[in-house]
C-alpha cells in the first residue's frame, strides 16, 4: 500500500468497491435518475395545504417520539413518580407513530420519489468519480 493511501489497488477492497458500485448505477431506479439527471425542482413549486399539513404533522409526531419519551424520563426523576414515565413513555411514544404516518399519507410519496431520486443520482455520480467508472 502506497503511504497516503487508504485503499489500494491490489486491496481488492478497492475491486470489490468498484463492482458494487457499479451493480448499484445499474438499478433500473438509479441509471434513470441518472440519464433523466434528476434535481430538485419540483421542490420550487409552492406546496399545497395537503403537503404543509403532512409536514406539520411529521414535525409533531417527531416531537411526540423520543424527545418527549426524555421529558416524560426527567418529569418521573424530578417528580420522584415512575410510572409517569413507565406508563406515559410508551403510550406517548404509541401516538407519535401514527400522527407521524398520518404526516407521511398527507404529504405523499411524490416529493420522497423526487428527493430519493435526486440522492440516488448524486451519491452514484459521486461514488462513480471516485472509483474512475464511466457515467452510467
Amino acid at each position: 500500500m502506497a503511504s497516503g493511501d487508504i485503499l489500494s489497488e491490489d486491496d481488492g477492497v478497492v475491486a470489490y468497491l468498484k463492482k458494487l458500485i457499479q451493480k448499484i448505477a445499474d438499478i433500473e431506479f438509479v441509471r434513470l435518475a441518472i440519464e433523466e439527471e434528476a434535481d430538485l425542482t419540483a421542490f420550487k413549486e409552492k406546496p399545497s395545504l395537503q403537503i404543509l399539513t403532512g409536514v406539520l404533522l411529521i414535525c409533531i409526531g417527531s416531537l411526540l417520539g423520543w424527545p418527549a419519551v426524555a421529558l416524560l424520563g426527567i418529569l418521573a426523576i424530578q417528580f420522584n413518580e415512575p410510572l409517569v414515565a413507565v406508563i406515559g413513555g410508551p403510550l406517548v411514544y404509541g401516538i407519535s407513530f401514527p400522527v407521524f404516518m398520518l404526516g407521511m399519507y398527507f404529504s405523499g410519496a411524490k416529493y420522497t420519489l423526487i428527493f430519493f431520486r435526486w440522492l440516488s443520482r448524486v451519491t452514484v455520480e459521486k461514488m462513480s468519480a471516485w472509483a474512475n467508472l464511466p457515467e452510467a
